[in-house]
Protein backbone atom coordinates (compact mmCIF):
# COMPACT_ATOMS: atom_id res chain seq x y z
CA UNK A 1 0.00 0.00 0.00
CA UNK A 2 1.41 3.71 -0.86
CA UNK A 3 2.41 5.86 2.13
CA UNK A 4 -0.32 8.27 3.99
CA UNK A 5 -0.34 11.55 1.94
CA UNK A 6 -0.22 13.17 5.73
CA UNK A 7 2.77 11.41 6.32
CA UNK A 8 4.99 12.50 3.53
CA UNK A 9 3.40 16.10 3.76
CA UNK A 10 5.08 16.07 7.14
CA UNK A 11 8.28 14.19 5.77
CA UNK A 12 8.41 16.91 3.14
CA UNK A 13 7.99 20.04 5.99
CA UNK A 14 10.84 18.70 7.69
CA UNK A 15 13.53 18.06 4.78
CA UNK A 16 15.47 21.17 3.29
CA UNK A 17 16.05 20.31 0.04
CA UNK A 18 18.69 22.83 -0.32
CA UNK A 19 20.08 21.41 3.12
CA UNK A 20 19.74 17.84 2.12
CA UNK A 21 21.97 18.31 -1.05
CA UNK A 22 24.69 20.38 0.14
CA UNK A 23 25.82 17.66 2.60
CA UNK A 24 27.05 16.14 -0.83
CA UNK A 25 27.21 18.64 -3.19
CA UNK A 26 28.99 22.11 -3.01
CA UNK A 27 26.27 24.58 -4.00
CA UNK A 28 26.49 28.28 -4.94
CA UNK A 29 23.26 30.37 -5.06
CA UNK A 30 22.00 31.66 -8.39
CA UNK A 31 19.27 33.57 -8.15
CA UNK A 32 16.17 31.59 -6.06
CA UNK A 33 17.46 28.47 -6.91
CA UNK A 34 21.15 26.43 -6.22
CA UNK A 35 23.43 25.18 -9.09
CA UNK A 36 26.82 22.52 -8.60
CA UNK A 37 28.93 20.15 -10.32
CA UNK A 38 26.11 16.87 -10.84
CA UNK A 39 27.10 14.20 -8.10
CA UNK A 40 25.57 11.56 -10.66
CA UNK A 41 28.06 12.12 -14.20
CA UNK A 42 31.05 13.59 -15.22
CA UNK A 43 30.91 16.91 -16.12
CA UNK A 44 32.89 20.49 -15.76
CA UNK A 45 30.54 23.01 -16.01
CA UNK A 46 27.34 23.31 -13.13
CA UNK A 47 24.02 21.91 -14.56
CA UNK A 48 22.74 20.65 -11.17
CA UNK A 49 20.26 22.56 -10.73
CA UNK A 50 18.21 22.81 -6.74
CA UNK A 51 14.91 23.88 -6.64
CA UNK A 52 13.67 24.97 -3.25
CA UNK A 53 10.24 26.40 -3.75
CA UNK A 54 8.99 23.21 -5.13
CA UNK A 55 11.70 20.91 -3.55
CA UNK A 56 13.18 19.26 -6.51
CA UNK A 57 16.79 19.08 -8.37
CA UNK A 58 17.60 18.35 -11.64
CA UNK A 59 20.67 17.70 -13.75
CA UNK A 60 20.19 19.31 -17.17
CA UNK A 61 23.58 17.58 -18.20
CA UNK A 62 22.80 14.13 -17.42
CA UNK A 63 18.60 14.43 -17.43
CA UNK A 64 18.29 12.78 -13.46
CA UNK A 65 16.24 14.69 -11.32
CA UNK A 66 13.79 14.30 -9.03
CA UNK A 67 12.64 14.81 -5.12
CA UNK A 68 14.22 14.84 -2.08
CA UNK A 69 13.44 10.93 -1.67
CA UNK A 70 14.84 10.38 -5.31
CA UNK A 71 18.00 12.60 -4.64
CA UNK A 72 18.98 10.08 -1.40
CA UNK A 73 17.99 6.56 -3.10
CA UNK A 74 21.04 7.39 -5.98
CA UNK A 75 23.43 9.34 -3.80
CA UNK A 76 22.91 6.41 -1.05
CA UNK A 77 22.16 3.90 -3.52
CA UNK A 78 18.49 2.81 -1.71
CA UNK A 79 15.03 1.63 -2.74
CA UNK A 80 12.63 3.83 -2.04
CA UNK A 81 11.32 2.60 1.25
CA UNK A 82 14.98 2.78 2.74
CA UNK A 83 14.89 6.64 1.46
CA UNK A 84 11.90 7.33 3.10
CA UNK A 85 13.31 5.81 6.18
CA UNK A 86 17.00 7.59 5.82
CA UNK A 87 14.89 10.86 5.56
CA UNK A 88 12.20 10.01 8.19
CA UNK A 89 15.28 9.13 10.95
CA UNK A 90 16.73 12.41 9.56
CA UNK A 91 13.33 14.31 10.73
CA UNK A 92 12.81 12.76 13.50
CA UNK A 93 9.23 11.22 12.74
CA UNK A 94 7.75 7.93 12.53
CA UNK A 95 7.30 5.58 9.12
CA UNK A 96 3.87 3.83 9.18
CA UNK A 97 5.55 0.65 8.53
CA UNK A 98 2.29 -1.65 8.47
CA UNK A 99 0.98 -0.11 5.41
CA UNK A 100 4.15 -0.56 3.45
CA UNK A 101 4.47 -3.11 0.71
CA UNK A 102 8.38 -3.31 1.50
CA UNK A 103 9.44 -6.67 -0.37
CA UNK A 104 12.63 -4.99 -1.86
CA UNK A 105 13.50 -3.62 1.49
CA UNK A 106 13.42 -7.05 3.10
CA UNK A 107 14.94 -8.67 0.58
CA UNK A 108 17.98 -5.74 1.22
CA UNK A 109 17.71 -6.48 4.83
CA UNK A 110 18.43 -10.40 3.99
CA UNK A 111 21.34 -9.87 2.07
CA UNK A 112 22.80 -8.01 4.58
CA UNK A 113 22.02 -10.31 7.12
CA UNK A 114 23.55 -13.20 4.26
CA UNK A 115 26.72 -11.17 4.01
CA UNK A 116 27.14 -10.87 8.18
CA UNK A 117 27.19 -14.36 8.88
CA UNK A 118 29.22 -15.07 5.76
CA UNK A 119 31.65 -12.72 6.73
CA UNK A 120 31.69 -14.51 10.14
CA UNK A 121 32.00 -17.74 8.93
CA UNK A 122 35.16 -16.92 6.83
CA UNK A 123 36.62 -15.69 9.49
CA UNK A 124 36.20 -18.47 11.58
CA UNK A 125 37.28 -20.76 8.60
CA UNK A 126 40.94 -18.57 8.75
CA UNK A 127 41.43 -19.28 12.44
CA UNK A 128 40.75 -22.71 12.01
CA UNK A 129 42.76 -25.86 10.90
CA UNK A 130 41.33 -25.19 7.58
CA UNK A 131 42.39 -21.72 6.33
CA UNK A 132 46.25 -22.50 7.40
CA UNK A 133 47.02 -21.60 3.91
CA UNK A 134 44.94 -18.37 3.91
CA UNK A 135 46.28 -17.45 7.36
CA UNK A 136 50.10 -18.54 6.72
CA UNK A 137 49.77 -16.32 3.11
CA UNK A 138 48.31 -13.25 5.10
CA UNK A 139 50.91 -13.63 8.25
CA UNK A 140 53.66 -14.07 5.40
CA UNK A 141 53.03 -10.86 3.87
CA UNK A 142 53.48 -9.14 7.50
CA UNK A 143 49.92 -8.55 8.67
CA UNK A 144 49.71 -8.87 12.47
CA UNK A 145 46.55 -10.80 14.06
CA UNK A 146 45.38 -7.25 15.31
CA UNK A 147 45.23 -5.86 11.79
CA UNK A 148 43.73 -9.15 10.34
CA UNK A 149 40.95 -9.02 12.80
CA UNK A 150 40.59 -5.02 12.31
CA UNK A 151 39.57 -5.88 8.66
CA UNK A 152 37.71 -8.83 9.21
CA UNK A 153 40.12 -10.85 6.65
CA UNK A 154 38.65 -14.28 6.25
CA UNK A 155 38.94 -17.58 4.17
CA UNK A 156 37.08 -19.47 1.85
CA UNK A 157 37.66 -23.30 2.25
CA UNK A 158 38.34 -25.68 -0.95
CA UNK A 159 34.54 -27.05 -1.10
CA UNK A 160 32.27 -26.07 -3.23
CA UNK A 161 29.07 -26.31 -1.21
CA UNK A 162 30.50 -25.51 2.45
CA UNK A 163 28.97 -21.54 2.81
CA UNK A 164 25.66 -22.77 1.11
CA UNK A 165 25.09 -25.53 3.54
CA UNK A 166 26.23 -23.13 6.37
CA UNK A 167 24.15 -20.74 5.86
CA UNK A 168 21.40 -23.11 4.27
CA UNK A 169 21.24 -24.33 7.91
CA UNK A 170 20.83 -20.73 8.94
CA UNK A 171 17.53 -20.75 7.07
CA UNK A 172 18.89 -18.89 4.59
CA UNK A 173 16.67 -19.60 0.89
CA UNK A 174 19.24 -20.71 -2.68
CA UNK A 175 17.55 -18.04 -4.35
CA UNK A 176 18.63 -15.55 -1.32
CA UNK A 177 22.24 -16.57 -1.22
CA UNK A 178 22.39 -16.31 -4.85
CA UNK A 179 20.90 -12.69 -4.93
CA UNK A 180 23.87 -11.69 -2.33
CA UNK A 181 26.19 -13.03 -5.16
CA UNK A 182 27.74 -15.55 -2.39
CA UNK A 183 26.78 -18.23 -4.42
CA UNK A 184 25.79 -19.19 -7.90
CA UNK A 185 23.46 -21.72 -9.44
CA UNK A 186 25.64 -24.46 -11.11
CA UNK A 187 24.29 -26.69 -14.14
CA UNK A 188 22.42 -29.24 -11.96
CA UNK A 189 20.49 -26.53 -10.63
CA UNK A 190 22.30 -26.41 -7.08
CA UNK A 191 23.68 -23.33 -5.22
CA UNK A 192 27.35 -23.32 -5.49
CA UNK A 193 29.85 -21.37 -3.47
CA UNK A 194 31.01 -18.35 -5.37
CA UNK A 195 34.35 -18.30 -3.25
CA UNK A 196 36.35 -21.18 -2.42
CA UNK A 197 39.91 -21.75 -1.54
CA UNK A 198 40.38 -17.87 -1.71
CA UNK A 199 41.51 -15.40 0.94
CA UNK A 200 38.70 -13.38 1.55
CA UNK A 201 38.35 -9.23 1.81
CA UNK A 202 34.86 -8.43 3.32
CA UNK A 203 33.73 -4.58 2.09
CA UNK A 204 32.40 -2.57 4.16
CA UNK A 205 30.03 0.83 3.40
CA UNK A 206 30.05 3.66 5.30
CA UNK A 207 27.17 2.33 7.89
CA UNK A 208 29.30 -0.71 9.08
CA UNK A 209 27.16 -3.36 6.63
CA UNK A 210 29.29 -6.18 4.83
CA UNK A 211 27.95 -5.36 1.42
CA UNK A 212 30.27 -7.35 -0.65
CA UNK A 213 33.55 -9.69 -1.00
CA UNK A 214 36.80 -9.87 -2.79
CA UNK A 215 38.90 -13.25 -2.83
CA UNK A 216 42.60 -13.80 -3.39
CA UNK A 217 43.67 -17.09 -4.74
CA UNK A 218 46.95 -18.49 -3.31
CA UNK A 219 47.83 -20.55 -6.52
CA UNK A 220 48.88 -19.11 -10.21
CA UNK A 221 45.10 -20.02 -11.05
CA UNK A 222 43.28 -17.18 -12.84
CA UNK A 223 41.63 -14.62 -12.48
CA UNK A 224 44.13 -13.81 -9.22
CA UNK A 225 40.87 -12.08 -7.31
CA UNK A 226 37.20 -12.34 -8.10
CA UNK A 227 34.30 -10.11 -6.69
CA UNK A 228 31.03 -9.65 -5.43
CA UNK A 229 28.66 -8.47 -8.59
CA UNK A 230 26.42 -5.92 -8.02
CA UNK A 231 23.55 -6.81 -6.07
CA UNK A 232 20.59 -5.07 -4.42
CA UNK A 233 23.25 -4.00 -1.46
CA UNK A 234 26.47 -3.09 -3.38
CA UNK A 235 27.17 -1.30 -6.39
CA UNK A 236 30.84 -1.30 -7.33
CA UNK A 237 31.07 1.80 -8.83
CA UNK A 238 30.14 3.72 -6.48
CA UNK A 239 31.78 1.72 -3.01
CA UNK A 240 35.56 2.00 -1.77
CA UNK A 241 37.49 -0.67 -0.08
CA UNK A 242 38.08 0.51 3.77
CA UNK A 243 36.61 4.17 3.45
CA UNK A 244 34.27 2.97 6.11
CA UNK A 245 37.74 3.57 8.29
CA UNK A 246 39.60 6.44 6.10
CA UNK A 247 36.46 8.53 6.75
CA UNK A 248 36.80 8.88 10.58
CA UNK A 249 41.02 9.73 10.14
CA UNK A 250 39.87 13.20 10.80
CA UNK A 251 42.29 14.94 8.30
CA UNK A 252 41.47 16.49 4.51
CA UNK A 253 43.76 14.29 2.75
CA UNK A 254 42.76 10.90 1.25
CA UNK A 255 45.28 8.19 -0.17
CA UNK A 256 43.75 6.39 -3.08
CA UNK A 257 45.63 2.73 -3.40
CA UNK A 258 45.20 0.13 -5.95
CA UNK A 259 44.26 -3.08 -3.84
CA UNK A 260 43.09 -4.55 -0.80
CA UNK A 261 46.66 -5.92 0.36
CA UNK A 262 47.92 -2.44 -0.63
CA UNK A 263 45.09 -0.44 1.50
CA UNK A 264 45.31 -2.57 4.31
CA UNK A 265 49.42 -2.33 4.54
CA UNK A 266 49.04 1.12 4.36
CA UNK A 267 46.64 0.95 7.62
CA UNK A 268 49.35 -1.07 9.77
CA UNK A 269 52.12 1.35 9.11
CA UNK A 270 49.74 4.02 10.31
CA UNK A 271 48.51 5.64 7.27
CA UNK A 272 44.34 4.97 8.21
CA UNK A 273 43.19 7.64 5.23
CA UNK A 274 43.89 5.15 2.62
CA UNK A 275 41.27 3.39 0.61
CA UNK A 276 41.07 1.61 -3.14
CA UNK A 277 38.37 1.56 -5.85
CA UNK A 278 36.76 -1.94 -6.16
CA UNK A 279 38.16 -3.75 -9.10
CA UNK A 280 37.26 -0.87 -11.60
CA UNK A 281 38.89 2.06 -12.77
CA UNK A 282 37.53 5.46 -10.76
CA UNK A 283 34.21 6.38 -11.31
CA UNK A 284 32.55 9.68 -10.73
CA UNK A 285 29.96 8.60 -8.10
CA UNK A 286 33.77 7.56 -5.98
CA UNK A 287 34.89 10.44 -6.58
CA UNK A 288 32.02 12.64 -5.41
CA UNK A 289 32.05 10.11 -2.13
CA UNK A 290 36.09 11.43 -1.56
CA UNK A 291 34.75 14.58 -1.85
CA UNK A 292 32.62 14.37 1.21
CA UNK A 293 35.42 13.61 3.65
CA UNK A 294 38.54 15.29 2.37
CA UNK A 295 39.83 18.21 0.20
CA UNK A 296 42.88 16.25 -1.63
CA UNK A 297 43.60 12.96 -2.29
CA UNK A 298 46.80 11.53 -3.30
CA UNK A 299 47.15 8.87 -5.94
CA UNK A 300 49.33 5.83 -4.76
CA UNK A 301 48.44 2.76 -7.71
CA UNK A 302 51.37 0.78 -9.32
CA UNK A 303 54.24 1.95 -11.27
CA UNK A 304 54.11 -0.16 -13.97
CA UNK A 305 52.18 0.82 -16.94
CA UNK A 306 48.96 -0.42 -15.87
CA UNK A 307 49.04 2.09 -12.87
CA UNK A 308 49.89 4.98 -14.95
CA UNK A 309 47.14 4.44 -17.32
CA UNK A 310 44.81 4.10 -14.36
CA UNK A 311 46.63 7.34 -12.93
CA UNK A 312 45.75 9.12 -15.88
CA UNK A 313 42.12 8.06 -16.54
CA UNK A 314 41.69 9.14 -12.04
CA UNK A 315 43.23 12.52 -12.20
CA UNK A 316 40.68 14.51 -14.36
CA UNK A 317 37.82 12.81 -12.34
CA UNK A 318 39.18 13.72 -9.03
CA UNK A 319 39.78 17.17 -10.57
CA UNK A 320 36.25 17.57 -11.82
CA UNK A 321 34.90 16.49 -8.10
CA UNK A 322 36.62 19.46 -6.87
CA UNK A 323 39.70 17.88 -4.98
CA UNK A 324 43.46 18.89 -4.99
CA UNK A 325 45.43 15.99 -6.59
CA UNK A 326 48.94 14.78 -5.91
CA UNK A 327 50.33 11.48 -7.42
CA UNK A 328 53.13 9.32 -5.49
CA UNK A 329 54.93 7.43 -7.27
CA UNK A 330 56.81 4.69 -5.36
CA UNK A 331 60.62 4.26 -6.56
CA UNK A 332 61.85 0.74 -8.32
CA UNK A 333 58.28 0.20 -10.01
CA UNK A 334 57.14 -1.08 -6.16
CA UNK A 335 53.63 -1.31 -5.14
CA UNK A 336 53.04 0.65 -1.76
CA UNK A 337 52.75 -3.04 0.08
CA UNK A 338 56.17 -4.37 -1.16
CA UNK A 339 57.42 -0.50 0.02
CA UNK A 340 56.67 -0.53 3.68
CA UNK A 341 57.69 -3.90 3.94
CA UNK A 342 60.91 -3.44 2.74
CA UNK A 343 62.15 -1.17 5.11
CA UNK A 344 60.45 -2.87 7.98
CA UNK A 345 60.49 -0.94 11.25
CA UNK A 346 60.81 2.08 9.11
CA UNK A 347 58.36 1.54 6.76
CA UNK A 348 56.22 4.39 8.06
CA UNK A 349 58.99 7.32 8.11
CA UNK A 350 60.22 5.85 4.30
CA UNK A 351 56.63 6.31 2.82
CA UNK A 352 55.80 9.84 5.22
CA UNK A 353 58.89 11.12 3.55
CA UNK A 354 57.75 9.76 0.15
CA UNK A 355 54.00 11.41 0.57
CA UNK A 356 55.38 14.68 2.11
CA UNK A 357 57.67 15.07 -1.03
CA UNK A 358 54.80 14.16 -3.69
CA UNK A 359 54.02 16.87 -6.56
CA UNK A 360 50.36 17.79 -7.75
CA UNK A 361 48.62 15.72 -10.60
CA UNK A 362 49.94 18.27 -13.39
CA UNK A 363 53.81 18.59 -12.13
CA UNK A 364 53.36 14.57 -12.58
CA UNK A 365 51.77 14.72 -16.01
CA UNK A 366 54.08 17.05 -17.43
CA UNK A 367 56.82 14.60 -15.78
CA UNK A 368 55.56 11.60 -17.59
CA UNK A 369 55.44 13.10 -20.75
CA UNK A 370 58.97 14.48 -20.77
CA UNK A 371 59.86 10.98 -19.90
CA UNK A 372 58.24 9.75 -23.13
CA UNK A 373 60.00 12.84 -25.31
CA UNK A 374 63.67 13.30 -26.47
CA UNK A 375 64.09 16.75 -25.51
CA UNK A 376 67.93 16.74 -26.62
CA UNK A 377 66.71 16.76 -30.32
CA UNK A 378 64.74 19.71 -31.69
CA UNK A 379 62.02 17.47 -32.55
CA UNK A 380 61.75 15.96 -28.80
CA UNK A 381 61.12 19.34 -27.71
CA UNK A 382 58.43 20.55 -29.55
CA UNK A 383 56.81 17.30 -29.30
CA UNK A 384 57.07 18.10 -25.33
CA UNK A 385 55.89 21.78 -25.82
CA UNK A 386 53.04 20.71 -27.98
CA UNK A 387 51.82 17.92 -25.59
CA UNK A 388 52.38 20.26 -22.46
CA UNK A 389 50.54 23.52 -23.89
CA UNK A 390 47.50 20.44 -24.95
CA UNK A 391 47.58 19.67 -21.00
CA UNK A 392 47.73 22.95 -19.57
CA UNK A 393 44.53 23.90 -22.16
CA UNK A 394 42.95 21.03 -19.95
CA UNK A 395 43.38 23.11 -16.83
CA UNK A 396 40.50 25.67 -15.80
CA UNK A 397 42.71 27.99 -13.62
CA UNK A 398 44.58 30.63 -15.54
CA UNK A 399 46.98 30.92 -12.87
CA UNK A 400 47.95 27.56 -13.31
CA UNK A 401 48.04 27.72 -16.65
CA UNK A 402 50.48 30.63 -16.74
CA UNK A 403 52.81 29.40 -14.00
CA UNK A 404 53.16 25.83 -15.41
CA UNK A 405 53.44 27.72 -19.13
CA UNK A 406 56.72 29.75 -17.43
CA UNK A 407 58.09 26.47 -16.16
CA UNK A 408 57.81 24.72 -19.82
CA UNK A 409 58.91 27.39 -21.26
CA UNK A 410 62.39 27.46 -18.87
CA UNK A 411 62.96 24.13 -19.21
CA UNK A 412 63.05 24.24 -23.05
CA UNK A 413 64.09 27.98 -23.90
CA UNK A 414 61.00 28.69 -25.55
CA UNK A 415 59.80 32.16 -24.78
CA UNK A 416 56.81 32.14 -22.41
CA UNK A 417 54.44 34.15 -24.49
CA UNK A 418 54.66 31.47 -27.25
CA UNK A 419 54.02 28.49 -25.12
CA UNK A 420 50.65 30.61 -23.94
CA UNK A 421 49.48 31.39 -27.25
CA UNK A 422 49.30 27.99 -28.21
CA UNK A 423 48.18 27.09 -24.91
CA UNK A 424 45.13 29.57 -25.53
CA UNK A 425 44.84 28.15 -28.96
CA UNK A 426 44.36 24.46 -27.39
CA UNK A 427 41.96 26.11 -25.19
CA UNK A 428 39.38 27.63 -27.33
CA UNK A 429 39.29 24.62 -29.64
CA UNK A 430 38.36 22.44 -26.79
CA UNK A 431 35.80 25.41 -25.25
CA UNK A 432 34.44 25.15 -29.45
CA UNK A 433 33.98 21.22 -29.50
CA UNK A 434 32.28 21.28 -26.14
CA UNK A 435 29.71 23.92 -27.35
CA UNK A 436 29.01 22.14 -30.47
CA UNK A 437 28.54 19.16 -28.43
CA UNK A 438 25.91 21.14 -25.86
CA UNK A 439 24.40 22.33 -29.40
CA UNK A 440 23.88 18.46 -30.43
CA UNK A 441 22.24 17.62 -27.28
CA UNK A 442 19.53 20.17 -27.22
CA UNK A 443 18.92 19.54 -30.29
CA UNK A 444 18.34 15.50 -29.77
CA UNK A 445 16.44 16.98 -26.24
CA UNK A 446 14.20 19.35 -28.76
CA UNK A 447 13.34 16.19 -30.99
CA UNK A 448 12.61 14.14 -27.92
CA UNK A 449 15.55 11.96 -29.72
CA UNK A 450 16.18 8.66 -27.76
CA UNK A 451 13.34 9.46 -25.17
CA UNK A 452 12.99 6.40 -23.09
CA UNK A 453 10.26 7.82 -20.75
CA UNK A 454 7.83 9.15 -23.60
CA UNK A 455 8.69 7.19 -26.69
CA UNK A 456 5.71 8.77 -28.56
CA UNK A 457 6.71 12.23 -28.03
CA UNK A 458 8.80 12.70 -30.89
CA UNK A 459 5.80 11.56 -33.39
CA UNK A 460 3.56 14.73 -31.52
CA UNK A 461 6.23 17.50 -30.34
CA UNK A 462 4.06 19.96 -30.96
CA UNK A 463 0.99 18.88 -28.50
CA UNK A 464 3.63 16.82 -26.15
CA UNK A 465 5.22 20.04 -25.55
CA UNK A 466 2.24 22.15 -24.69
CA UNK A 467 1.14 19.33 -22.64
CA UNK A 468 4.14 19.34 -20.92
CA UNK A 469 4.20 23.44 -20.30
CA UNK A 470 0.50 22.56 -19.24
CA UNK A 471 1.67 20.01 -16.63
CA UNK A 472 3.91 23.03 -15.53
CA UNK A 473 1.51 25.78 -15.09
CA UNK A 474 -0.87 23.54 -12.83
CA UNK A 475 2.20 22.60 -10.74
CA UNK A 476 2.61 26.23 -10.28
CA UNK A 477 -0.98 27.27 -9.90
CA UNK A 478 -3.26 24.87 -8.47
CA UNK A 479 -6.47 27.26 -7.80
CA UNK A 480 -6.43 26.72 -12.19
CA UNK A 481 -6.96 22.99 -11.74
CA UNK A 482 -10.66 23.65 -11.76
CA UNK A 483 -11.02 25.38 -15.01
CA UNK A 484 -7.91 23.39 -16.59
CA UNK A 485 -10.51 20.38 -16.36
CA UNK A 486 -13.42 21.79 -17.30
CA UNK A 487 -11.71 22.99 -20.95
CA UNK A 488 -9.57 19.71 -21.37
CA UNK A 489 -10.06 16.16 -20.68
CA UNK A 490 -7.12 13.24 -20.79
CA UNK A 491 -8.33 11.57 -23.78
CA UNK A 492 -6.96 14.75 -25.73
CA UNK A 493 -3.36 14.22 -25.03
CA UNK A 494 -1.22 12.80 -27.30
CA UNK A 495 1.04 10.23 -25.24
CA UNK A 496 0.55 8.05 -22.49
CA UNK A 497 2.91 9.41 -20.15
CA UNK A 498 1.39 13.18 -20.43
CA UNK A 499 -2.04 11.66 -20.20
CA UNK A 500 -1.61 9.18 -16.82
CA UNK A 501 0.88 12.59 -15.34
CA UNK A 502 -2.21 14.73 -16.15
CA UNK A 503 -4.79 12.92 -14.31
CA UNK A 504 -2.78 12.22 -11.04
CA UNK A 505 -1.71 15.67 -11.14
CA UNK A 506 -5.67 16.83 -11.23
CA UNK A 507 -5.89 14.76 -8.65
CA UNK A 508 -3.74 15.12 -6.24
CA UNK A 509 -4.44 19.17 -6.74
CA UNK A 510 -8.25 18.63 -5.79
CA UNK A 511 -7.77 20.52 -2.74
CA UNK A 512 -6.19 23.33 -4.60
CA UNK A 513 -2.76 22.86 -2.20
CA UNK A 514 0.74 23.37 -3.64
CA UNK A 515 2.05 20.45 -5.84
CA UNK A 516 5.36 19.05 -4.37
CA UNK A 517 6.88 16.03 -6.64
CA UNK A 518 7.50 14.06 -3.79
CA UNK A 519 3.45 14.23 -4.28
CA UNK A 520 3.49 11.91 -7.45
CA UNK A 521 7.19 10.36 -7.02
CA UNK A 522 5.61 7.10 -5.14
CA UNK A 523 3.53 5.97 -7.92
CA UNK A 524 6.38 6.43 -10.60
CA UNK A 525 9.61 4.91 -11.68
CA UNK A 526 12.56 6.41 -10.99
CA UNK A 527 12.90 7.53 -14.82
CA UNK A 528 9.99 8.71 -14.68
CA UNK A 529 10.28 10.85 -11.36
CA UNK A 530 13.01 12.47 -13.76
CA UNK A 531 11.57 12.91 -16.67
CA UNK A 532 8.79 15.31 -14.46
CA UNK A 533 11.66 17.05 -12.79
CA UNK A 534 12.50 17.87 -15.96
CA UNK A 535 9.51 19.31 -17.28
CA UNK A 536 9.50 21.47 -13.93
CA UNK A 537 12.59 22.55 -14.21
CA UNK A 538 12.20 23.65 -18.23
CA UNK A 539 9.28 25.74 -17.18
CA UNK A 540 10.44 27.27 -13.83
CA UNK A 541 12.51 30.28 -14.47
CA UNK A 542 9.54 31.63 -16.96
CA UNK A 543 6.50 31.36 -15.22
CA UNK A 544 3.31 30.30 -17.52
CA UNK A 545 0.20 32.73 -16.67
CA UNK A 546 -3.25 31.95 -17.95
CA UNK A 547 -3.16 33.08 -20.92
CA UNK A 548 -0.48 30.65 -21.37
CA UNK A 549 -2.73 27.94 -20.11
CA UNK A 550 -4.95 28.71 -22.79
CA UNK A 551 -2.72 28.79 -25.06
CA UNK A 552 -1.52 25.38 -24.59
CA UNK A 553 -5.21 23.95 -24.46
CA UNK A 554 -5.95 25.14 -27.74
CA UNK A 555 -2.64 23.64 -29.15
CA UNK A 556 -3.12 20.23 -27.11
CA UNK A 557 -7.12 20.33 -29.12
CA UNK A 558 -5.77 20.97 -32.18
CA UNK A 559 -3.44 18.55 -32.62
CA UNK A 560 -5.90 16.15 -30.96
CA UNK A 561 -8.18 16.67 -34.22
CA UNK A 562 -5.17 15.33 -36.42
CA UNK A 563 -4.98 12.08 -37.72
CA UNK A 564 -1.70 11.09 -37.16
CA UNK A 565 0.60 10.17 -40.17
CA UNK A 566 0.27 6.06 -39.42
CA UNK A 567 -3.47 6.85 -38.73
CA UNK A 568 -3.74 8.40 -42.09
CA UNK A 569 -2.09 5.65 -43.96
CA UNK A 570 -4.72 3.06 -42.47
CA UNK A 571 -7.63 5.57 -42.09
CA UNK A 572 -11.18 4.55 -43.53
CA UNK A 573 -12.73 7.32 -46.25
CA UNK A 574 -15.18 8.29 -43.69
CA UNK A 575 -12.42 8.97 -41.01
CA UNK A 576 -10.70 10.93 -43.89
CA UNK A 577 -13.45 13.24 -44.69
CA UNK A 578 -13.94 14.08 -41.32
CA UNK A 579 -10.55 15.46 -40.99
CA UNK A 580 -10.93 17.28 -44.18
CA UNK A 581 -14.15 18.41 -42.79
CA UNK A 582 -12.14 19.45 -39.29
CA UNK A 583 -9.80 21.08 -41.29
CA UNK A 584 -11.92 23.42 -43.20
CA UNK A 585 -13.67 24.88 -40.15
CA UNK A 586 -10.40 25.53 -38.28
CA UNK A 587 -9.70 27.83 -41.67
CA UNK A 588 -13.02 29.50 -40.96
Amino acid sequence: MPLPDLFLQELKARTDISELVSSYVNLRRSGRNLVGLCPFHHEKTASFNVYPDNGSFYCFGCGVGGDVITFVRKIENLDYMEAVRFLAQRAGIPVPEEQVDDSMSRLRARVLEINRETARFYYRVLLSKQGKPGLDYLLGRGLTMETIRHFGLGFSPPGRFTLVDHLRRLKYTEDELIQANVAFRSRSGRAMDRFYNRVMFPIIDLRGNVVAFGGRILTDEKPKYINTSDTPVYHKSSGLFAMNFAKNNGGEQLILAEGYMDVISLHQAGFTNAMASLGTSLTVEQARLMARYAKEVVICYDSDDAGRRATARAIPILRDAGLLVKVLAVPGNKDPDEYIRSHGAEGHAYFKRLLDACGNDVEYRLSRIKAECSTETPQGRVEYLTRGAELLSTLENRIEQEVYAGRLAQETGIDRGAVLSQVRQYSRRREKNRSQKQFRQVQRELGAVGDTVNPEKSRHLRAANAEEALIAYLAAHPDGAEWVEKRLSPEKFSTNFTRKLYRMVLEKLKDNKPLALSDLSQDLTEDEVSAVSGILARHHSVPAGRRDAEEYIEIIEQEAGRLSEEALRTASEEELMKQLQTLRERKK
